[in-house]
């Protein structure tokens, strides 16, 4: 159900054409402007190419007609433009001209024929009607899809933002040219323009009032910080923070967190507030004292909510009360004492009477989703509620995959003891994928079916839920890397999930994967809002900053994380690996695992690659061994999805210190071990990538290149920008062991120029690491060394 659902949804490129004053001409008139148009329209060479293809859809509008094209962004600009050039022939044909990228849906009329609807349809008539006879307009969407390609750029002019039907504000570009398009401001934004003149005198007689006003908050804000902050919340903001387990048992903690986390995500669904996301809240414990402003600074709301939950035998007693975090004041409070099965009704409840208090507006849908159950099933919604926690605690480590097949094995029996457990499937699907291709650890067509299987389920249960759409676009992004299907997925989920930060998570990633690393660095930042004290997203924001090359702000996102985690060991080792591979410098990383180290003998675990990665950089064999013991059975490097096993790590060290035999012994277990891999993921580039650098450190040159070659065929760059960057990059150390010299230039070369920087060919890597040895002393590579080492960058503190 759910391909067959996908198959009528996807992305259309849209350009919307409409005549000027059509309106006004008379009948026999307008007949004559319609097939003049219709004539210029067909006759373009881009609308005649698209047709061929069958890449395109016409739909009359009356007074013009929307073409949807399926080929990319640059289809309707390029047609927009040709139009353009050839109505110079038909001057009494005044045009304007709309473009937006967005959802369509194919639909069969009352006629049976072809037609389309949807939102991207009516997003590029909205661009359109702020345009004026000639005017090209382009939505944000759009011209940032166009701003990849050099030709597009010089004809693009930023307007600002229109708003629209409904209040909706769109930012919006000018596309002309000396040739054609119309470069006159539109009547909207001139008619803007002079409201913000008349406003800006009114504000400097009034910012000549209260100088000594800011002067005094000022001096406020240097005494009281946090209370200003809290002055500039969302009035409508909320945290709903964890509750206390009153319950003899202390088994029904989890049972705790799930009532909590349903009264926080039923606020979440109402889109008249701001709701932080649980991973934010559930930092803050119960049972510990809590200063209530401080906690509503560092979220950066008005309004927080406690609670607690005594379950015994079949009552339940839950008492939540709101809290204005500005200054402590109680707004509301209220006990339920009732039976067990009534614990869903209680839930509720408390939802639509917080919302009450703020005077949040519910929809009848918003009503209606705050309304319905999870599940009948309380058995089943303690299994689910205990999976959910472990897998928001398995998103913070990599080392926690036993928590992610645990939490998959509860969520398996709340499905089989209620199978219409609608949320449950949403979280099975997720676990899945994230064993599939977040961490990759299992990487097969089974565990693709498992997610798929799940997602089918939720769509038979509730096929139109936002939950679902999200759902969907994680199986499409996760499990197929079908980033338009995922993306109008996401689009529709936004409108009733406008509080869910994992749809601007979702599209960050789906961003960086398509090569637009800074709409996706954004869309990150974005979701950071929503979820301030998630490190694993500020960990991504951090990643982010690393493939675009920019080390300083990719460490100061992790210090922004561990302000959050001070003692979490792998963002420390990571903060000062990125340094090492900035600067060249492993002095910092040292320290940093040295005061590890001193923890304790386990301490260093989760760190330990890193720590063999620094030992290897510093060619300390000792210290190398050391990490390697520490490693346990994990892998010594992983630069996702480029993983190196324990094995092929002690290959490494081996090799480094001239043990020929030991190396030879180390990489032939390594390749048995890889090519089991990649027997159960025959069609998986990076896998058959690893396989080929075995191969070469094993001498058979001809073989790794090989594999190296069809690791790149299997992962285009334009199916994957990021998978395919790795394995074009690591394919040069497998050409440099295969002693192909040349080739490895090449491919270094070419590597670098890739979408995004990898670790691996950073200047400290580059400089230090011992698998670039082949290289060393060659003045190609000494001046590529040369050229990646930092300019003056300034250090960020420690």
């Amino acid at each position: 159900m759910a391909a067959e659902e996908q198959s009528r949804l996807q992305i259309g490129h849209v350009l919307f054409v409409d005549i000027v004053g059509y309106s006004k001409s008379l009948v026999n008139q307008q007949s004559e402007l319609l097939r003049e148009l219709n004539g210029v329209v067909s006759g373009t060479r881009q609308f005649c190419e698209s047709e061929a293809q069958q890449k395109l859809i016409r739909l009359p509008t009356g007074d013009g007609m929307a073409l949807v094209f399926r080929d990319s962004p640059e289809a309707p600009a390029q047609c927009a433009l040709e139009i353009a050039r050839a109505l110079k022939e038909h001057p009494r044909i005044a045009l304007r001209m709309g473009i937006h990228s967005g959802p369509v849906n194919e639909v069969t009329d009352v006629n049976q024929r072809q037609n389309i609807a949807g939102a991207g349809i009516n997003m590029a008539q909205r661009v359109m009607d702020c345009g004026d006879a000639g005017h090209i307009l382009v939505s944000k969407h759009v011209t940032e899809d166009l701003e990849q390609h050099d030709r597009w750029r010089p004809l693009l002019h930023e307007l600002g933002s229109c708003e629209v039907k409904h209040g909706v504000r769109i930012d919006i570009a000018n596309l002309y040219s000396d040739e054609v398009g119309n470069p006159e401001l539109p009547k909207k934004f001139q008619a803007l323009k002079r409201h913000r003149s008349h406003v800006r005198w009114a504000a400097v007689a009034i910012g000549l009032l209260v100088v000594t006003a800011l002067a005094v908050a000022v001096l406020s804000f240097l005494r009281k910080g946090p209370a200003r902050s809290l002055a500039t919340a969302v009035e409508k903001s909320i945290a709903v923070l964890p509750f206390e387990n009153l319950s003899e048992e202390k088994a029904n903690a989890f049972f705790t967190e799930g009532v909590q986390d349903e009264i926080l995500t039923h606020l979440a669904r109402i889109a008249d507030l701001k709701v932080i996301s649980r991973t934010s809240v559930m930092q803050y414990k119960s049972g510990a004292p809590r200063n209530l402003r401080e906690i509503g600074q560092q979220l950066g709301v008005a309004h927080v909510v406690e609670g607690s939950v005594q379950r015994a035998a079949n009552k339940v007693r839950v008492i939540a009360q709101l809290i204005d975090a500005r200054n402590d004041a109680h707004l509301w409070a209220q006990t339920y004492d009732r039976d067990l099965a009534d614990v869903f009704a209680i839930q509720s409840e408390i939802a639509k009477a917080i919302a009450d208090q703020l005077q949040a507006k519910l929809s009848p849908n918003e009503k209606k989703a705050i309304e319905q159950p999870p599940t009948t099933d309380l058995a089943a919604f303690d299994l689910y509620s205990r999976a959910k926690s472990l897998l928001l605690t398995a998103n913070f480590s990599a080392t926690n995959e036993p928590d992610l097949r645990k939490a998959i094995e509860l969520l398996d029996e709340a499905v089989k003891r209620d199978p219409s457990f609608f949320d449950a499937y949403c979280q099975l699907a997720y676990a899945h994928e994230e064993l599939y291709a977040v961490r990759g650890s299992d990487h097969t067509p089974a565990r693709l079916a498992l997610a798929e299987a799940a997602v089918q389920a939720a769509t038979r249960l509730r096929p139109d839920a936002a939950e679902t759409h999200l759902a969907r676009a994680q199986y499409l992004y996760y499990g197929l890397r079908d980033y338009a299907g995922a993306l109008a997925e996401l689009e529709i989920g936004r409108r009733a999930l406008p509080n869910d930060p994992r749809l601007f998570e979702l599209t960050g990633y789906i961003l960086r994967r398509r090569g637009q690393q800074e709409e996706g660095l954004q869309n990150l930042q974005r979701a950071a809002e929503l979820d301030p004290r998630n490190f694993y997203t500020l960990q991504q924001i951090a990643v982010s900053y690393q493939f675009l090359g920019r080390y300083a702000e990719a460490i100061a996102a992790l210090d922004r994380a561990l302000a959050i985690v001070p003692d979490n060991v792998e963002t420390r080792a990571n903060r000062d690996a990125f340094y090492l591979c900035w600067k060249g410098d492993t002095r910092r990383l040292r320290q940093t695992i040295d005061a590890i180290l001193g923890q304790g003998p386990g301490a260093i675990a989760s760190a330990a690659d890193i720590w063999f990665f620094c030992a290897l950089a510093e060619r300390d064999p000792a210290a190398a061994e050391r990490a390697l013991v520490a490693l346990g059975d994990n892998q010594c490097w992983t630069e996702p999805p480029i993983i190196l096993s324990r094995s092929f790590g002690e290959g490494l060290l081996a090799r480094m210190n001239n043990e020929e035999a030991r190396a030879r012994t180390a990489f032939e277990a390594a390749r048995i071990q890889q090519e089991k891999i990649v027997q159960a993921q025959p069609d998986y580039g990076p896998t058959l990538c690893v396989l080929g650098l075995i191969d070469a450190a094993l001498g058979r040159k001809d073989l790794a290149l090989d594999e190296g070659r069809r690791a790149i065929a299997l992962t285009p760059l334009e199916k994957d920008v990021i998978n395919g960057s790795r394995v074009l990059q690591y394919f040069a150390i497998t050409s440099a062991w295969a002693g192909d010299k040349e080739l490895a230039l090449q491919q270094l070369e070419a590597g670098l120029r890739a979408p995004t920087a990898s670790l691996m060919l950073s200047c400290g890597a580059l400089k230090l690491f011992p698998v670039w040895d082949p290289l060393r002393g060659d003045p190609r590579f000494e001046k590529i060394v040369q050229s990646l080492a930092p300019k003056d960058a300034a250090s960020p503190t420690k």
